[in-house]
């Protein structure tokens, strides 16, 4: 074995080198301790050596050493006598000596079984440094031909001398899962097999083992074996070690000063002694020219100085788009935060006046729904900042942002190449939809109260309104003329004109009361034909009780022009007619089965169809082709069959509260308005839910209408507009309707924040009639 020692800035270091193919080891140390990992060289290095005469070298991690040097040693060593050995050596030596044949540094080598005076003697000779007993110990060694000699007498593996863990499964770089289906885990040195273990504890006897077991929690399981291996308290205290982040060895000072083994101090004997290069010290030729040429082009301009950069400081806007050229933009799938709006005059503590709310604002605000607030707090003036009171929505808001920003990322959809004006709907243009309603004709004024009601005679002559002052009016639609005023004690509700052309007759819902009017305009052969029918009926000897009462009209109010009153002893908001002119369907504001009733006017009976409610009961109409009711509550629209007498469908407007409802003329559609400012269309042969919902009002709306020859239908809203659409229904089942809004048509001022009471269509001109809360009627053509 050859030790070399070599002097770094003052220390002693021994360096391995192999002989008669054995390993030393490098071994250079400060302040008593290792500076390399055991079994390797400086630097985690091992270092080699060949007495090839001085045609090698000795490479290690902090120097290197010709190898004539090495075998000018390796000659002198090998002529020094071997210290004699006593024996049974071999089962005496010492954890360090063995080392030496293993190749692995051990680090019980500072043990007490060492001579004395080998280390007094090492202490003496380097005082300030008590870490070279290592280098003591090797030098005290045997010589390497006497030891390599013992080694070879004895078995190879008798003395296992490794420091690595004892494993005794052999099985070799294999996966474990290949044994699951053996009874074994692996053999042994030996050969023999390793059983696993008996299992046949359940989940209570490892809940039973856990809670008796005290050292349950520091039981493993071996992965190699199969065997439940118990952790010592230095196994343990190593283990929460390295769950904190800190080294494995309790000793090691990661914060100790490191040892500059190279300096920048000239040394005595430098690496090469060749002399300066002469163009070291001599100008270049070639450098001048170079160096004159940018002199040249600095003084012309044609180079530039470089600009110092002024370092402005950048600030994040919180409020500016991403630019898609930036880093993150340019990123596939980056999805960019989203942003907060902007904050306006109603945010400052001190708006102007006109962000102000009034009282009346206000009610209107704290009367609406969260969702339809335009603002989600009121505008509010302080004197100063530091009157503001804390936000009490701040935490609320906050945690929406947050909540917005971590589900950012789930919105993402896929983008698909398509081009976004191929997914606008291709509608007609309106005026290639004409006819319709464009612009306000005549303006009908007489009324002193809210016009509730109107409606139109078959011919589109006359034109007959309800209104709150208790009297309902007949007008000549060409002229707006009124034509006669008919006083009748109470709040119209509903008026409807028969729609048979040949019998002249008004129904007018007033108060508990049905009046059927003879307004006596128009063909007076359908005046006297009127006449002779009511007059021609014989009342049966023995009345069937009925729900109403069928009264006939005193000489004082036939001459008004009252021909029949049906008493029903509830309110009756609403009364219409069957196509054909002989029955007749009216609404009671009453709980129960009877809130609807169907008159038949020839034979002067009332019956009710139900016998049981379906909650309050809003509008009724009749199918104009087949034997239908339509019944419309609060909630849903009910398709009754009245020879069947059963309930045909349902349907769901899926909106609160039913306002309006009209039929079609076809009878296959039908449209719904609400006091949530919706128009739902309904497909009859579709589904049982909406096929469209048009919100195109602000406010509730108060009355929908189809018209009977034209494709239109228009709605009236609170907000006093009328909105006239185009609604084509095709024969063909395959193609479906086509809604298009064409038309907005104002002209009724807003009283008592009621707009459009009202409408109507003309029965044979795309005319449409309207009556306001402003008491007058109003005519659209």
């Amino acid at each position: 074995m050859l030790e070399v020692k070599r002097s770094f800035q003052g220390q002693a270091a021994v360096l391995p080198v192999e002989a008669d193919g054995q390993w030393g080891r490098l071994h250079p140390g400060a302040g008593g301790r290792a500076l390399r990992p055991e079994g390797c060289g400086l630097g985690g290095w091992p270092h080699r050596a060949v007495g090839q005469q001085g045609a090698c070298w000795v490479v290690g991690g902090l120097g290197v050493w010709p190898s004539s040097l090495l075998c000018s040693l390796q000659s002198s060593f090998a002529g020094a006598p071997a210290p004699s050995l006593q024996e049974g050596s071999d089962s005496g030596l010492s954890e360090s000596e063995e080392s030496v044949f293993s190749g692995l540094e051990d680090s019980g080598s500072d043990s007490s079984e060492d001579d004395p005076a080998e280390e007094e003697e090492e202490v003496s000779s380097d005082e300030g440094h008590s870490g070279q007993k290592t280098a003591g110990q090797q030098a005290a060694t045997p010589s390497p031909s006497t030891e390599v000699a013992r080694v070879q007498d004895c078995e190879e593996y008798a003395v296992d001398s490794s420091d690595e863990e004892d494993i005794r499964n052999t099985v070799g770089n294999v996966p474990l899962e290949w044994y699951d289906d053996f009874p074994h885990v692996g053999y042994d040195l030996d050969g023999r097999r390793i059983y696993k273990p008996l299992r046949t504890r359940d989940e209570l006897d490892q809940f039973l083992d856990k809670m008796d077991n005290p050292d349950y929690w520091r039981t493993v399981q071996d992965q190699m074996t199969g065997h439940d291996v118990r952790l010592t308290d230095e196994q343990v205290a190593l283990v929460r070690r390295l769950q904190r982040g800190q080294f494995g060895d309790v000793s090691f000072d990661p914060y100790e000063p490191a040892v500059d083994f190279f300096s920048g101090d000239l040394m005595i004997h430098p690496v090469t002694n060749r002399p300066a290069d002469k163009r070291s010290f001599i100008p270049s030729l070639v450098e001048k020219e170079k160096v004159s040429r940018m002199v040249h082009a600095i003084k012309m301009g044609w180079i530039q100085p470089r600009r110092p950069r002024e370092h402005s400081p950048s600030f994040y806007d919180l409020w500016a788009q991403e630019d898609p050229d930036a880093v993150l933009g340019r990123h596939k799938m980056h999805v960019p935060a989203p942003k907060l709006a902007l904050p306006g005059h109603a945010e400052s503590y001190n708006p102007p006046p006109e962000y102000l709310p009034s009282e009346e604002e206000r009610l209107v605000w704290e009367q609406q729904e969260p969702g339809e607030r335009k603002l989600n707090f009121l505008p509010r003036k302080f004197p100063s900042l530091r009157a503001v009171p804390a936000y009490g929505r701040f935490i609320q808001e906050r945690f929406e942002r947050c909540l917005d920003l971590y589900l950012c990322p789930r919105q993402r959809k896929m983008r698909v190449n398509v081009n976004p004006e191929d997914l606008i709907p291709k509608l007609p243009r309106p005026r290639d939809l004409q006819p319709f309603p464009t612009c306000q004709a005549l303006v009908y004024k007489g009324h002193s109260d809210l016009v509730r009601c109107l409606s139109v005679s078959p011919e589109g002559q006359w034109l007959a309104s309800g209104s709150d002052d208790g009297s309902v009016r007949l007008w000549e639609v060409a002229t707006a003329r009124c034509m006669r005023t008919v006083p009748v004690g109470g709040v119209v509700r509903s008026i409807a004109w028969n729609p048979h052309p040949t019998v002249c007759l008004v129904a007018v819902a007033v108060e508990d009361s049905v009046l059927l009017l003879n307004p006596g305009l128009g063909d007076r052969l359908a005046v006297g034909g009127t006449d002779q029918l009511l007059s021609a009926f014989v009342a049966p000897e023995e009345p069937a009780e009925q729900p109403a009462r069928w009264l006939e009209a005193s000489e004082e109010e036939r001459r008004g022009g009252l021909r029949l009153r049906i008493c029903h002893g509830k309110p009756v908001t609403q009364v219409t007619w069957h196509g054909r002119g002989d029955y007749m369907a009216v609404v009671l504001a009453a709980a129960g089965h009877t809130q609807v009733l169907i008159h038949q006017l020839s034979r002067r009976r009332s019956q009710s169809p139900f016998r049981r409610s379906h909650g309050q009961v809003q509008r009724v109409a009749f199918h104009p082709v087949r034997p239908f009711l339509l019944v419309a509550s609060q909630r849903s629209v009910r398709v009754y069959h009245l020879l069947r007498q059963e309930l045909t469908k349902k349907l769901r407007p899926n909106c609160k509260w039913v306002s309006s409802l009209a039929v079609h003329p076809a009878g296959d559609n039908i449209i719904c308005g609400s006091y949530d400012s919706k128009l739902v269309w309904f497909d009859l042969d579709l589904s049982c839910e909406p096929y469209r919902v048009l919100r195109h009002h602000r406010k509730a709306l108060r009355a929908v209408a189809f018209h009977t020859r034209y494709p239109l239908f228009a709605s009236g809203s609170d907000d006093g507009s009328v909105i006239v659409c185009h609604g084509m229904v095709y024969n063909d089942l395959l193609q479906n309707p086509l809604l298009v809004p064409v038309k907005l048509l104002r002209g009724h001022a807003l009283t008592r924040d009621l707009g459009v009471l009202d409408v109507a269509f003309h029965p044979t001109q795309p005319w449409i009639f309207s009556s306001g809360a402003d008491g007058t009627v109003r005519l659209f053509t």
